[in-house]
């Protein structure tokens, strides 16, 4: 009697059923990691914004010391920009920055309001107020 040869190996069936289930899932996780980046561009901004405003917030402060000459007061535009004087190395990255001259810091009017070209930060010097300069939606200090 002749044995049967079986062929080891998949049919088309189950290869098409596989390519479906790996599309359905794909469909399902592309949607997921573009949210994903979206959270952190958002999360990485407001970090660097909460390190500007404590910044801010401590060379007001000294100021107010007799250290720092008893007469509190913002920084100026210029301050702020200077690497050595408020903060201690560069501007923070804003994320949704993507001008070639990254993290301008523009004087502004009102907290919030979008100053100039939406990129880098605003800032309002008479009230020390600083935040992320840019119209993408959510991301504007009225959304946070």
């Amino acid at each position: 009697m002749k044995q049967l040869k079986h062929n080891a190996g998949f049919t088309l069936i189950e290869l098409v059923i596989v390519i479906v289930i790996l599309g359905i899932l794909a469909t399902q996780a592309i949607p997921t990691y573009l949210s994903l980046t979206d959270d952190a561009k958002k999360a990485a901004t407001r970090a660097n914004l909460g390190n500007l405003r404590s910044s801010i917030t401590i060379y007001y402060a000294y100021k107010a010391t007799p250290m720092g000459g008893e007469s509190a007061s913002w920084p100026s535009l210029t301050l702020l920009i200077d690497q050595t004087t408020v903060l201690n190395g560069q501007v923070p990255d804003n994320s949704y920055d993507t001008d070639a001259s990254k993290n301008d810091v523009l004087a502004g009017t009102a907290l919030g309001v979008i100053t100039g070209a939406t990129n880098g930060w605003g800032y309002k010097i008479s009230a020390g107020q600083i935040w992320a300069n840019t119209s993408t939606s959510g991301v504007s200090e009225n959304g946070w």
